[in-house]
């Protein structure tokens, strides 16, 4: 049962919400009052020209010169108001991409031939485990030439307090020969299931599972004791940090 893969799967992640504070408020009234001050001193250059060749020379700077500063501070005024709201909107686009995942959404497997792995596990060696499956199928098929036809799959065909039994299985259009024991030819599972997406690490699917129990128990749905993992992301070449996993409740 979902349950009890939920009791063994151990690593509780909590992503910490960051909050993005606005930029403080600009203060405009400094820019208004440089050109009050420009008006009085329009007047005492009347006075200056009396002296024609040294008090133009010391005048005419004096109130020019303050008023190139004033207009210098104003200038910085007008870009900074406008990228405190970029840098405010930039956060909104990564959760929306998280969104689009599927939760919950009804489909329809279709059987696949497959080259199945059977084996077991215990849960403190779970994920190393299914990677060793993975790279017994992968060995053979490469060694035969015969190529993937759809994802990699886990299986979950019964759970306990040890461990569990699972096939690994891997789609394939041609049937290869010599198997060992441990694999064997099927088909992968069929029939109305719930889709739900994993990103993310396997020791973290703990939460992916809660949640998957918890969409049951509010829907009143009653699964198989049966549930699958497609690896949509190469988990031989994947890191595990990055792995994106389909899951699949079948309905009874």
């Amino acid at each position: 049962m979902i349950r009890s893969h939920l009791l063994r799967l151990g690593l509780v992640v909590l992503a910490p919400a960051l909050a993005l504070a606005p930029a403080a408020t600009l203060a405009q009234a400094p820019p208004a009052t440089p050109p009050a001050t420009t008006a009085p001193p329009a007047a005492t250059p009347s006075a200056a020209p009396a002296p024609s060749d040294t008090t133009p020379a010391t005048a005419a700077p004096t109130p020019d010169k303050p008023d190139q500063t004033a207009p210098a501070t104003a200038a910085p005024a007008t870009p900074s108001p406008t990228t405190p709201p970029a840098s405010a909107t930039a956060p909104a686009s990564p959760p929306a991409t998280q969104a689009a995942d599927p939760f919950g959404e009804e489909i329809t497997l279709t059987p696949k031939t497959a080259l199945i792995y059977t084996g077991n596990a215990t849960w403190d060696s779970a994920f190393e485990s299914l990677i060793d499956a993975f790279k017994a199928i992968s060995t053979l098929l490469d060694k035969q030439g015969i190529k993937p036809a759809g994802n990699p799959m886990i299986v979950y065909t019964s759970t306990d307090d040890n461990g569990f039994v699972f096939q690994a299985e891997m789609p394939v259009d041609q049937e290869p020969k010599n198997l060992p024991k441990t694999m064997s030819m099927g088909k992968s599972p069929e029939g109305k299931a719930l889709k739900f997406v994993h990103r993310g690490s396997y020791d973290n699917m703990d939460n992916t599972y809660e949640a998957i129990t918890n969409h049951l128990d509010d829907k009143k749905l009653e699964a198989k004791d049966l549930f699958i993992e497609e690896y949509t992301t190469d988990p031989l070449k994947t890191a595990e940090d990055k792995l994106v996993i389909n899951v699949y409740v079948p309905l009874k």
